[in-house]
């Protein structure tokens, strides 16, 4: 039976990448107001939060669960410019041509 180790294997990989999502992000204000709440992360996750979050909202505060009870009520109360900018993949300004 040499299948059965491989079977095992991507049983445990399974559960450890299901618990290593998730489903809901909030980000506390420094006054302890939410100032995001949405299932996609406000900032790029394969960074360090310590490195990225300052960017979007200062003095704030990431809180991320795999429940996403309350989370289908998204806020976003972030600064345009500095979500988009953060995202993955995400928009740039327009720069405007000089001629």
């Amino acid at each position: 039976m040499t299948t059965l180790p491989y079977a095992a294997a991507a049983l445990v990989a399974a559960f450890f990448s299901q618990s290593a999502t998730a489903t809901c992000y909030v980000v506390y204000g420094p006054d302890k107001d939410i100032v995001y709440r949405a299932p996609e992360p406000p900032v790029d996750m394969s960074r360090q939060v310590h490195e990225t979050l300052p960017r979007v909202a200062p003095g704030s505060t990431l809180v991320f669960s795999p429940d996403n009870f309350g989370c289908e009520l998204t806020v976003n109360k972030l600064p345009l410019a500095a979500a988009a900018a953060a995202a993955p993949g995400g928009m740039r300004p327009a720069r405007a041509d000089r001629g």
